[in-house]
Parts: structure tokens; C-alpha cells; sequence
């Protein structure tokens, strides 16, 4: 434990040198005049805010539909208030959680508490600040069209930079238009950055089963990402990542062709294993297969649950976790629009945003890549059109920008919908309490029961919005402290 908190630590130490550096930097451009030479200022001590004109042609020309974006808007705060409600429940059950059964685990370095690519191991340097560029233009562009649309001025687009990493983003509307606007106007300027983000990690998704239908598997057999211990697999020789080919002589080309097969033999029956190892070595094992019920009993699986999973004593059980075809890799990340992928157009639909959650997860697994470099070798292009033009180099390349670029929008999405200031969900629940209360008022006075004044209106919409934003600070830094504690 000792070594762990002296890494955390040296961590923090170097975090805080690099920050002590940069202040004193940005310090003196403000001193010497540079700041104001570039359209910038500090924000918080030590955040840069780069201004630019750039962008507003652009902005005006594609908020000309102005029927259309407010349709834009319209959706997004139906998107954003469910998307909003879900990340709230997530903030609230994670503090619960915290609070009732506190992690044992070891707690996080400074490096993995901090969303900046290159510090944080999961987020790539290379891929980590283009995407979180091009998300941030895409979110704060959002805003923009929305405010264009609905006849506000944009003052100026932005960076927030720390350093020579994007921190933010922002577009700046006149203040005084923006409070002015009719609330429900205001509501879906506000919900537009986020939902933008999310309709486009949708957009990446689409494009990712696009990729996916030009990609195959260069070997047609399955392979494990897990051997169990002390299973008949491990105690043969089989290894992690080792291509499965052949189980006494049947090939083994789908997982569905493994489960077929296993229904024909029992428990302590014992079978030739063909296998191709990680090196290129083929290899042929005996392994005997242990007891599938027996395997999940002593993990603690009741009766009821084997039962319904059809599971038998003596069904035999090789001991092989992650079973995977050679696509594995891509179909990953495609999900439910993957041509492999199983299910109706129904089944596809609602599997959508389940998916868009697990994608979150991907670079944790994975130690911060899209896909496992031995499931990567294992795809090839298709003979397909695009695949022949591209090539695999390319494919592949693609495939790794469309992830990480999904991957940031959802990531900066859900994150903005934090209900929560400065967030724009904190914004938003300001502007729903408002008209909740509003609501309250015109009922009172039309029953007769009561007449609240608008500046009571005012002033518990706003308080209510910072208790709360307060209440969830502490749930969030509760739940990430107690780690250490």
C-alpha cells in the first residue's frame, strides 16, 4: 500500500509542477501585452481562453433554415432531459455505492483522475486531443446554430487550453440576448452542445458498421481471450489469444460450431485440441473437459439460474473465457449495426443506447486502445469495393478514428449533462425549475389559492439550481476521494 500512495504522490507532484509552470507563463503574457494581441484572457487562474471570429460566416450560412434548427432544438432537450435524468441516477447510485460498500481496490493514480489525452493512460496523446478537438468544435457549434437560429448573436467562438491541451471549448453569445430569450428558447440552446455530441458518436457508430461490413477475418476459426485456471484448457496448454481451429478433428469456425460441438461430449471426456498460438505455432493439445455445473456452483450460481440456463451436471466445460470470431475486434465496436451482429431491426434499435454505454468501457478493458493489437492482426480488407480500394492499413486506421472520435462525444455528452453549474444540465435544470415553479404560480392563481410573486419565482429556481449543483459536487468528489481513504 505504502508503494501505491507514494506513485499517487509523485503523481501529484507533477501535476502540480507542470500547473505552477504554465501559471507563471500565461502570467507573464498577460504582463507583456501577448494575451491581448491573441484575443485571450485567464479564466480561473489558469486557463487560457482563446477568442476567434472564425466560424461565424459558416454559422450564419448553415443556421438559415431557422424552422429546421429549432425542430434541432426541440428533439435535443427531449434527448438531453432523458439523458440528463440517466447520468443524474449514475451520480447518485455511484455515491450510494460508495458510501454503503467502499472499493478495496487499489485507488487511482493522479494520472487516471484527470480526462487529458497523454496523462491519462486510457486516452492516447495522438488520438485523444484530435478527437477531443473535434468534438469541442462540434459541441460549441451546436450552441451556435441554436443561438443563431433562434436569433441570437455569437460574440465569438473559443478554446479553453491548459497548457498546450484542449481543455474546452465555448461560443459566446451576447449575454444580454441570451437572458432575454424565451425560456424554452434558451432551454434548447443550452441542450444543442450535448446532443450534438451524442448525435454524433451516432453518426461514428453508422460509420463503424459501414467499416465493419468491408472487414473479414484473414483466418476462419474462433479464438479465447481467457484460459480459467485449473481448467482442462490451461491444464493442456492452451494460452490467452490462442486460435482455436479444430476439437478431435470438427472445425471451429463460429462460436455457435464450439457450443454445438461441446453437446456432443460430457464431463472427463477427453478431446485433441488443434490450436495456433500467438507466435504462429500450431499445436495439437489433449485436454479433459471438466463439469459446467459444477464449474458455476462453486462460483456461487444457484440451481434456479443453471436451470434456466439449461446447464446439466456432467455438461463439459474446457475452461475458455471471451470466446471470439477473427472480426471480434471490430464488431466490438459496431455493435449492434455490425453485419454479424444478430437480432431485428426492433432488437438493433434498442440495443442502440446500451451499446453507446458499454462503448465507454472499451479503452478501460483494453488498456487505452480501441482494439486488442493480436484481434487487430486478425482482420484483413474484404474483397468488397471499399475494402480493395482502402486496404487493411486504412480500414483499420479509420476504424480507430471513428472510435475514439465516438468515444469523446459520448464521453464530453453525457459529462456536460452533469446537472450540475457550469455544466449545461446544471443551466438547464435552472431553466426547468423555473418554469416548474412557474407552473406552480399560474395554478395558485387561478384556483385562487395562492399569488407568489415572480421574484419568489426567481429566487428559489436559482437557489434550488445551487443546492443541488452543491449536493452533487459532493456526491462526485465522495465518490472519487473515497478511494484513498
Amino acid at each position: 500500500m505504502v508503494g501505491s500512495w507514494g506513485s499517487v504522490q509523485a503523481d501529484w507532484t507533477l501535476v502540480f509542477a507542470l500547473l505552477i509552470g504554465w501559471y507563471i507563463l500565461i502570467k507573464t503574457w498577460e504582463r507583456n501585452g501577448t494575451l491581448d494581441r491573441w484575443n485571450a484572457t485567464r479564466a480561473l487562474g489558469i486557463v487560457l481562453m482563446v477568442r476567434t471570429q472564425r466560424g461565424q460566416r459558416l454559422l450564419d450560412w448553415l443556421a438559415r433554415p431557422r424552422r429546421f434548427w429549432r425542430a434541432y432544438g426541440e428533439v435535443s432537450l427531449w434527448v438531453c432531459s432523458v439523458s440528463m435524468l440517466v447520468v443524474a441516477l449514475v451520480v447518485v447510485l455511484a455515491f450510494i455505492t460508495s458510501l454503503l460498500s467502499p472499493p478495496t481496490a487499489s485507488p487511482p493514480s493522479a494520472s487516471e483522475l484527470v480526462a487529458v489525452p497523454g496523462i491519462n493512460p486510457v486516452i492516447p496523446l495522438g488520438w485523444g486531443v484530435l478527437a477531443f478537438v473535434v468534438s469541442l468544435v462540434i459541441h460549441e457549434f451546436g450552441h451556435g446554430l441554436l443561438a443563431r437560429g433562434h436569433g441570437m448573436r455569437i460574440r465569438s467562438f473559443g478554446l479553453l487550453q491548459l497548457g498546450p491541451l484542449p481543455l474546452g471549448a465555448f461560443a459566446e453569445p451576447q449575454s444580454d440576448e441570451l437572458m432575454r430569450a424565451p425560456r424554452r428558447e434558451r432551454l434548447r440552446m443550452f441542450a444543442a452542445g450535448p446532443a450534438t455530441n451524442l448525435f454524433a458518436a451516432f453518426i461514428m457508430l453508422l460509420l463503424l458498421g459501414g467499416l465493419a461490413s468491408q472487414i473479414v477475418a484473414e483466418e476462419d476459426y474462433i479464438h479465447v481471450r481467457g484460459i480459467v485456471v485449473d481448467g482442462g484448457a490451461e491444464q493442456a496448454g492452451m494460452q490467452p489469444w490462442d486460435t482455436l481451429v479444430s476439437i478431435d478433428g470438427q472445425p471451429v469456425h463460429t462460436t455457435d460450431d464450439f457450443r454445438d460441438i461441446l453437446l456432443g461430449y460430457q464431463s472427463n471426456d477427453t478431446v485433441d485440441l488443434v490450436v495456433i498460438h500467438q507466435d504462429g505455432a500450431r499445436e495439437t493439445l489433449q485436454a479433459t473437459f471438466g463439469d459446467k455445473y459444477q464449474y458455476y456452483s462453486d462460483l456461487g450460481w444457484s440451481e434456479e439460474v443453471l436451470a434456466n440456463l439449461d446447464v446439466q451436471p456432467g455438461d463439459a466445460f474446457l475452461g475458455v473465457e471471451g470466446l471470439s470470431e477473427g472480426t471480434a475486434g471490430v464488431d466490438r465496436l459496431a455493435g449492434p449495426f455490425s453485419p454479424r451482429w444478430e437480432g431485428k431491426l426492433a432488437q438493433r434499435a434498442l440495443s442502440v443506447p446500451f451499446h453507446i454505454l458499454t462503448i465507454l468501457l472499451i479503452p478501460f478493458e483494453l488498456g487505452g486502445v480501441a482494439i486488442h493489437p493480436f484481434e487487430e492482426a486478425l482482420m484483413v480488407a474484404g474483397d468488397g469495393i471499399v475494402g480493395s480500394i482502402l486496404g487493411t492499413d486504412v480500414l483499420m486506421f479509420f476504424c480507430h478514428l471513428l472510435f475514439w472520435l465516438m468515444w469523446v462525444n459520448i464521453l464530453l455528452g453525457f459529462t456536460n449533462l452533469i446537472p450540475m453549474v457550469p455544466f449545461d444540465g446544471g443551466h438547464m435544470l435552472r431553466d426547468m425549475l423555473h418554469a416548474f415553479l412557474s407552473g406552480v404560480k399560474r395554478v395558485g392563481r387561478k384556483l385562487k389559492l395562492w399569488d407568489l410573486h415572480p421574484m419568489w419565482v426567481d429566487h428559489i429556481s436559482t437557489r434550488a439550481s445551487s443546492y443541488s449543483s452543491l449536493v452533487l459536487l459532493v456526491m462526485l468528489l465522495f465518490t472519487m476521494v473515497i478511494p484513498y481513504l
